[in-house]
């Protein structure tokens, strides 16, 4: 009797299953959960996507002009050769990524400087003009800068800033600040008031609350912010292509104009440059992906 009480309480551990442990099949192996074949296969489809025109930029970028079509456009590359990117040099391009990259630092800088302060005036006042002075930034949203280029033209003309790149950097600001505020704030907004309320007793002010206590717990969206600025501007074509006009204010994306002429283009000396063009900005977000991401998942929040 003694012997099938212990059996009878090792098997009431045990979850009551003559088997063993719940959800557990004799021999101790756990059921295997059953493979997600629809996804596996929509992964493997959208990595084609991505891995295919790298592929093709790359493969280009490395054939001469008169190889590159030379046994399919996905083959392997057969005469492979640096020369287009000595072509892209000599061409002054560097002089091109010089200017992008000033303008790309200067857009993330101001807009981040100009973002912060408005988007914590935002959430920590109660005042209806900063909350009106919000909502006319979110209305900023809605309009697309093709709407004000002219409007933008004329502004920069009378400022005597035509054709600087003062005047690309300026409207890029203006633009990149509505959805830069409105991270920020989100960001924000998740802040628990009981830290404002603690620094506030040992004596902080707005200013220090601002930068000892804010800035901190905003890295990730201040990481989003700078991504974003210097992803549009480094890709921006409408305000360089407007507000500039002689080839030492020219960026990246207009001087690919250079490797397409009337009749023919240069395609393997375009895929040179605009693999160039790519690698600075990829090489940021790839340091920079954790804090993106962290950053826009906290849009959503309250």
């Amino acid at each position: 009797m003694a012997e099938v009480r212990l059996r009878g309480a090792h098997r009431a551990r045990q979850g009551a299953r003559p088997g063993g442990a719940p959800g557990v099949r004799r021999g101790g192996r756990r059921p295997t959960e059953r493979p997600n074949w629809a996804a596996g296969v929509a992964a493997v489809v959208w990595l084609a996507f991505v891995i295919i025109p790298i592929y093709l930029m790359v493969k280009d970028a490395l054939q001469t002009t008169d190889s590159y079509l030379d046994g399919g456009p996905l083959s392997l590359p057969r005469h492979v050769t640096g020369h287009n990117f000595a072509d892209v040099f000599d061409r002054g391009f560097t002089r091109y990524l010089i200017n992008t990259a000033i303008v790309t630092v200067a857009s993330a800088v101001l807009t981040v400087l100009l973002a912060f302060p408005a988007a914590y005036a935002i959430v920590r006042s109660r005042s209806r003009a900063v909350s009106g002075i919000f909502r006319l930034f979110l209305a900023g949203l809605a309009i697309p800068a093709q709407a004000t280029i002219i409007p933008v033209y004329l502004l920069i003309t009378r400022m005597h800033l035509y054709d600087s790149l003062t005047a690309i950097v300026l409207p890029t600001v203006a633009f990149g600040l509505p959805l830069s505020i409105l991270v920020l704030a989100s960001a924000l907004r998740d802040v628990p008031r009981e830290l404002y309320e603690a620094m506030t007793l040992e004596g902080g002010g707005s200013v220090r609350l601002m930068w000892s206590l804010a800035l901190p717990l905003s890295r990730a969206s201040l990481t989003t912010v700078s991504v974003y600025c210097a992803l549009n501007a480094w890709n921006g074509f409408l305000f360089p292509l407007i507000l500039t006009q002689s080839d030492e204010q020219r960026v990246q994306t207009l001087g690919l104009y250079n490797f397409q002429g009337q009749f023919s283009s240069n395609i393997p000396g375009l895929m040179a440059a605009v693999l160039l063009s790519a690698l600075p900005i990829f090489v940021v977000y790839l340091f920079a992906r954790r804090w993106l991401v962290a950053g826009m998942a906290g849009v959503g929040g309250k």
